[in-house]
């Protein structure tokens, strides 16, 4: 096992697991709106960015995970707004 297997395991899951989620929340919340996401996206950012007591590896590796499934569920409620 290479020494950064567990990293990508560990991103990979997240990020499944955070699109999962979200596609759930979708279609059983439908007053979810791309705003919504959005929001929670600006707030992940500032929280990225507020890491002054030192998360961790595994928190850093989840909380990107948490963004980039956020930015491809927003970007598919755009690409399906535009028709």
């Amino acid at each position: 096992m290479d020494s950064l297997d567990w990293q990508d395991i560990t991103y990979r899951e997240a990020y499944e697991g955070e699109l999962r989620g979200l596609r759930r929340r979708l279609e059983s919340d439908p007053p979810c709106s791309e705003a919504d996401l959005a929001g929670t996206l600006k707030h992940l950012y500032i929280m990225e960015g507020s890491d002054w007591q030192g998360r961790g590896e595994v928190q850093n590796l989840t909380l990107a995970a948490a963004i980039a499934a956020h930015e491809v569920i927003l970007e598919e409620l755009r690409e399906k707004a535009k028709g």
